[in-house]
């Protein structure tokens, strides 16, 4: 049976990038839901709301990681010891 090519890979040098992408994405999502929610209630018009304050959120929620996630691994570098 023949196998399948591998999938594409982005190279290692995007991981912070993408890290970041991913985390602002999921989390933007999800705390914007909550904060929409409570809100405006359990509403037709909390789901009208919430994909613009989601979009928000994600415009300055991205570029703060960028900035910030090379200080929160230098931190928490400090803060546990290296594996054996």
């Amino acid at each position: 049976m023949p196998s399948s090519p591998a999938p594409r890979r982005l190279p290692a040098s995007a991981a912070p990038l993408l890290t970041a992408l991913l985390l602002s994405v999921m989390m933007t999502c999800v705390v914007s839901a909550i904060a929409t929610l409570l809100s405006l209630g359990p509403t037709p018009d909390a789901l009208w709301h919430w994909p613009r304050a989601w979009v928000v959120s994600w415009l300055v929620a991205f570029p703060t990681l960028l900035l910030v996630l090379p200080l929160v691994r230098r931190a928490v570098a400090r803060l546990v010891a290296p594996s054996p």
